[in-house]
């Protein structure tokens, strides 16, 4: 895996063999951040990165100057990945987690500009997932990004903006309004 833009373009993330886990492609990866270059301001942004597996999203969150990032992944051996990545490369804005994803939505109060979540494709309650995250961690105008298998559609959901495929890499985009409509009938 490979950082494909930024500041730390062609920085390479060799995780340990025994990790687990599905990394974003690269050229999903840069598919998304195209997108994203043209709906948000990184410097002025805040992330979040659910399910973060071993942090490629992240770090090209931080490649691209995002103001503050946090990363969950409840595998320890994903952190410790990312902790000494961060290390390597001097980033000091990324705050990596060993929590249970649905245990941080459960308790944590804080809101984000941006929030992408790759869950496992297999997890149960995946569908939990975009429900639980604009209900109270997107900020008004703010942005989601769930990575799926194209066996999940949300295009029903009130937040839904679009769906992009790069071969077996779903992306869909929910926005958040800038303010809910009873705010603004006071």
């Amino acid at each position: 895996m490979r950082i494909v833009a930024g500041d730390l373009k062609g920085r390479r993330l060799m995780p340990p063999s025994n990790i687990e886990v599905r990394p974003t492609t690269d050229f999903a990866k840069e598919s998304l951040f195209n997108i994203l270059r043209n709906k948000i301001e990184f410097p002025e942004c805040t992330a979040l990165d659910l399910f973060c597996g071993t942090g490629g999203i992240s770090f090209e969150f931080v490649s691209r100057g995002i103001r503050q990032i946090t990363s969950i992944d409840i595998n320890p051996k994903c952190i410790a990945f990312i902790n000494k990545t961060k290390e390597q490369f001097k980033v000091d804005n990324l705050f990596a987690l060993r929590q249970d994803a649905f245990v941080y939505l459960g308790r944590s109060k804080m809101q984000f500009d941006v929030v992408f979540a790759d869950p496992p494709y297999d997890m149960q309650n995946f569908d939990l997932v975009p429900e639980l995250v604009l209900k109270s961690f997107v900020k008004p105008g703010g942005l989601f990004i769930l990575e799926h298998s194209r066996e999940h559609s949300y295009e029903d959901n009130p937040y839904f903006s679009e769906h992009r495929n790069y071969g077996k890499v779903n992306f869909t985009f929910f926005t958040m309004p800038e303010q809910e409509e009873h705010e603004a009938e006071e």
